[in-house]
C-alpha cells in the first residue's frame, strides 16, 4: 500500500497535541521521522508560545500548532467543588482557603494570532469547534492547513460548513479531552472506526482517525477504511521527548492502565484517563466541578502535593483505551515504526 501524503508530510501520523506532557522538543522529533509533529498552546504564555513556535519553524519538516475554542465562563461559584475537596485539603494538610489562582487554558483569539501569524504554521488545529469567521479567515489568509475534531457526525457537518480543510474523527478510545462543542451527551460518542466510517460518508473533506491507535496495524486498518491519516497521542507518552512527569509515566507502565474512564473532575469537560483514587471515590462524572476550566484551580494543588510523594492519587492521568505496552523509545523510532508499512 502506498501513501500519498497529508500535509506536506512522508507518513501519515500525527502526533496528537498533549497540553502538559510536551513542548517543541516532541513535535520536533516526529518531524525528523516525516509524521506531522504538534504543540499544544492552550496552556502557554506569549513568551513561551513563541520560543516554542520559533524552534519548530526552525526544524526540518511540517508541524502543526493546536488552540481550544472554548468560551471562558463567567464568574462561577465553586462552593459544592471545594467543599468536597476540603477533606483531601485536610489530609494533605493544605489550607482551602488559600488556593492560589492558576494559570487556565485560553482560547484562540486576535491577541494570540498577532503572536503566530509571523511564522505561518503549515497546520493549525483546533479543539471544541472552531474561531468566530473573522478570526479563522485570518488563520488561513497565512496559508495554514485548518483542522478542528468532531466526536459526531453532526459535529463533522458543521466543521466542514464552518470552514475546516479536514476533521480529526475522533473516537470513544481517545485518551485526553473530548473535542465536543455541540453536544455535551457522552451517549452520542462512537468508537473510533464506526465514527470514522460515518463522517467519511458525511463529509467530502479529509478525515482523520483518533482513537485507540497506538501500532502499525491500526494505522494501516484506518487508512484502508479511507482515513487521510491518524492522529496518536497515548504512545508517545512515555518518549524520551516527552515532558510526562514521572507519576503519569509509572502509571502508563502499570496494570492500572489497562483501566480508564472519561471524567470531569479534573477540567470541567470530560477526557479520559487513568482511573486514580479521585475517580474512583468521586466517581469519574460529577455535576460538583465548576465550568472547563475552572475546575482545575482547586484540583492542582492537590496534584502538586502528591505528586511530591510519588503519588497520581490527584493527576490526571490522561491515557486512551489502547495503553500497549510500546518501549520508552524515541519519538522518532516510534514514528517510523507506526508507519512501517509505508516506509
Amino acid at each position: 500500500m502506498t501513501y500519498e501524503g497529508f500535509a506536506g508530510c512522508r507518513l501519515p501520523v500525527i502526533q496528537a497535541p498533549m497540553a502538559g506532557s510536551q513542548d517543541a522538543q516532541l513535535a520536533m522529533a516526529v518531524m525528523r521521522a516525516g509524521g506531522l509533529g504538534s504543540l499544544p498552546c492552550a496552556m502557554l504564555s506569549a513568551a513561551a508560545l513563541q520560543q516554542n513556535l520559533k524552534q519548530l519553524s526552525e526544524a526540518p519538516g511540517r508541524f502543526n500548532v493546536n488552540f481550544f475554542c472554548h468560551t471562558p465562563p463567567s464568574a462561577t461559584d465553586e462552593t459544592a467543588w471545594r467543599d468536597v475537596l476540603a477533606p483531601y485539603y485536610a489530609e494533605l494538610g493544605l489550607d482551602p482557603a488559600a488556593i492560589p489562582e492558576q494559570p487556565l487554558r485560553q482560547p484562540f483569539s486576535d491577541a494570540i494570532a498577532d503572536i503566530v501569524e509571523p511564522f505561518a504554521p503549515p497546520v493549525v488545529s483546533f479543539h471544541f469547534g472552531l474561531p468566530a469567521p473573522a478570526l479563522l479567515a485570518r488563520v488561513k489568509r497565512w496559508g495554514s492547513l485548518v483542522l478542528s475534531t468532531a466526536t459526531t457526525v453532526d459535529e463533522a457537518r458543521w466543521l466542514q460548513a464552518n470552514g475546516a480543510d479536514a476533521i480529526i474523527a475522533q473516537g470513544l478510545e481517545a485518551g485526553g479531552h473530548r473535542g465536543m462543542f455541540l453536544t455535551e451527551d457522552l451517549d452520542t460518542q462512537q468508537d473510533t472506526m464506526t465514527l470514522l466510517q460515518a463522517v467519511l460518508a458525511a463529509v467530502d473533506i479529509p478525515v482523520i482517525a483518533a482513537g485507540g491507535i497506538a501500532d502499525a496495524a491500526g494505522v494501516r486498518a484506518a487508512l484502508d477504511r479511507g482515513a487521510s491519516a491518524v492522529q496518536v497521542g497515548t504512545a508517545y507518552l512515555r518518549c524520551p521527548e516527552a515532558t510526562t512527569s514521572a507519576v503519569h509515566r509509572e502509571a502508563l507502565d502499570s496494570p492500572a492502565a489497562q483501566q480508564t474512564a472519561l471524567t470531569n473532575l479534573f477540567s470541567g469537560r470530560p477526557a479520559r484517563g487513568i482511573i486514580n483514587r479521585l475517580m474512583r471515590e468521586l466517581g469519574p462524572i460529577s455535576t460538583l466541578p465548576p465550568a472547563f476550566p475552572l475546575a482545575s484551580t482547586a484540583i492542582t494543588p492537590l496534584r502538586q502535593t502528591a505528586e511530591a510523594t510519588g503519588s497520581g492519587d490527584f493527576s490526571p492521568l490522561w491515557a486512551g483505551q489502547n495503553v500497549s505496552r510500546v518501549p520508552s523509545e524515541s519519538a522518532e523510532l516510534l514514528t517510523r515504526r507506526l508507519c512501517q508499512t509505508f516506509i
